[in-house]
């Protein structure tokens, strides 16, 4: 196992089982998380790893994320199959395949306190895009570009949605038809990091047991969300999810910037 991995957050040795109020807090995480995306048909991975780092050592974070999110995509997908844009779908995982590699660079020799400062940075960011509204002018180049990003974030934090989501705001695509192709990408991009991320030998038992454990929480939530989906207003609720994303960037920026 890489040396990185050797350190948790809470300066407890990885692998180490989690206590029970741990798992308590890591399943309202991962609900919430689920609720967010049967409710927008995104965000699972943007709310899910960041605040699974305050339970979990960062590498397993990032994997148990990982984890969820294909199971997401895998009961999803006999919904999805019909509205993808398969031209869009093989640039993006043209680029996906390109940047995965680079990715898993970073998440095998960076430090925890980069990794979690760079996810801290990544959500800021992110948040402002969106919330100012940038808009990019589409082309099949930059279609593989932005894959190219969304796969070194998969396989390096475990976050492919935010370049896809800045890139597509506003896009002229079919919601349904975005979103299909989108989370089908997510899927492969998810299968092939975590490969590469078993690969290179950071696989732990924590991982395993601790998605076992909150795949019911997730599923619970994706459920709950759909059922949600007409009865909330969409306006407040991801107001609530924009502040909660603030919040969580700067709290990591700024206790990883104290560990240096």
């Amino acid at each position: 196992m890489p040396l990185w991995c050797q350190t948790a957050i809470r300066n407890e040795p990885p692998g180490h089982a989690p206590h029970l109020m741990e798992m308590l807090a890591a399943s309202a995480i991962v609900m919430l998380a689920a609720i967010l995306h049967a409710c927008t048909g995104f965000g699972f991975s943007v709310l899910a790893t960041p605040f699974l780092l305050l339970v979990f050592d960062t590498a397993e974070a990032i994997q148990i994320n990982i984890a969820l999110s294909i199971m997401i995509s895998v009961v999803l997908m006999p919904r999805l199959l019909p509205d993808i844009d398969k031209a869009l779908l093989l640039r993006l995982l043209a680029g996906g395949i390109l940047g995965a590699p680079l990715g898993i660079l970073t998440y095998v020799h960076a430090d925890p306190d980069h990794l979690r400062m760079a996810i801290g940075l990544l959500l800021l960011a992110f948040t402002f895009f969106v919330l100012r509204k940038f808009r990019f002018r589409r082309s099949k180049g930059r279609d593989v570009l932005t894959g190219a990003f969304s796969g070194a974030l998969t396989s390096g934090l475990g976050m492919p949605g935010p370049p896809l989501m800045v890139y597509f705001s506003g896009a002229p695509i079919p919601p349904r038809v975005l979103r299909s192709t989108t989370l089908t990408c997510f899927l492969i991009t998810y299968s092939i990091s975590l490969a590469l991320q078993i690969g290179v030998g950071s696989a732990s038992g924590t991982v395993l047991r601790a998605s076992l454990i909150l795949a019911p929480a997730t599923g619970a939530g994706v459920i709950l969300g759909q059922m949600l989906f007409t009865r909330i207003d969409t306006a407040v609720f991801m107001r609530l999810i924009y502040g909660l994303l603030i919040l969580t960037g700067l709290y990591l920026v700024v206790v990883s910037a104290m560990a240096f």
